[in-house]
């Protein structure tokens, strides 16, 4: 899924400008203190938490945040109570789409989703009319500065990973949720630099769009992802290089 994950890696150089930092922190606290709640304050024992320490990281958050993120997880200091919720449905052109929300206001977030739908000819769904369409994955990727295809695929491959696909210019591996963490760190400790590592929900199948398609789509994206309640967006979009390229150069 080549135009999809070039999106992912351009939203992620997006996330680090100085302007929008303030708002990836705060989603990323959201995303520890979840994951801290519902799994434990430890991430060798909580793997969506060790997940989203290393996304933390991979955005430059300070330690202290992360601290205090697992800490209101884990009740030792008072936070707000946020509530995990998922809305599904289709956006323009069709695309599948997933929306991870974490909110404490169940009322403002599913207004919003209504809204935001609305507005660009999308259509929300009920439970599970596009779930059954993704599949949960960990996906780890890694510049292709660190080497040989064959020599990472065999790493990755020894690490206990399932695939590995080149992209432009980075490999795509994938891993099964439980052994995200596993992986990451063998990886690691060979001494190969990792972009980001994540947990994420993946297409069966994909659908390709051309320019006009891939412009109203990614409107329709970034819309929910400047929700402050919205933590993921995933859709099973996928957009030939050239076009994301010319796409997110306007």
């Amino acid at each position: 899924m080549s135009g999809h994950s070039k999106w992912s890696t351009i939203k992620h150089k997006k996330g680090r400008a100085d302007a929008a930092r303030g708002k990836v922190f705060s989603k990323l606290s959201r995303y520890i203190t979840v994951a801290a709640r519902e799994g434990g304050g430890n991430p060798e024992m909580n793997a969506t938490l060790a997940a989203a320490i290393e996304k933390a990281k991979s955005y430059n958050m300070p330690a202290d945040n992360i601290d205090r993120a697992v800490k209101k997880g884990t009740g030792e200091i008072e936070g707000v109570s946020y509530e995990q919720l998922d809305y599904e449905g289709y956006g323009p052109d069709g695309v599948a789409v997933l929306v991870e929300v974490l909110t404490d206001n169940r009322n403002r977030a599913a207004a919003e989703m209504r809204r935001i739908f609305t507005k660009y000819n999308g259509k929300l769904g009920t439970s599970g009319s596009v779930a059954w369409m993704f599949e949960r994955k960990g996906v780890i990727l890694l510049p292709k500065s660190v080497g040989d295809e064959e020599v990472v695929l065999d790493a990755a491959l020894e690490a206990g990973a399932e695939d590995m696909t080149p992209e432009d210019d980075h490999y795509e591996i994938k891993t099964d949720p439980t052994e995200l963490a596993g992986v990451r760190g063998v990886l690691a400790e060979k001494g190969l630099e990792i972009s980001s590592a994540d947990l994420s929900m993946l297409p069966k199948s994909t659908q390709l769009l051309g320019k006009e398609e891939a412009r109203r789509v990614l409107r329709f994206v970034e819309a929910l992802e400047e929700c402050d309640d919205v933590q993921e967006v995933y859709s099973n979009f996928d957009i030939p290089d050239a076009v994301m390229e010319e796409v997110a150069a306007e």
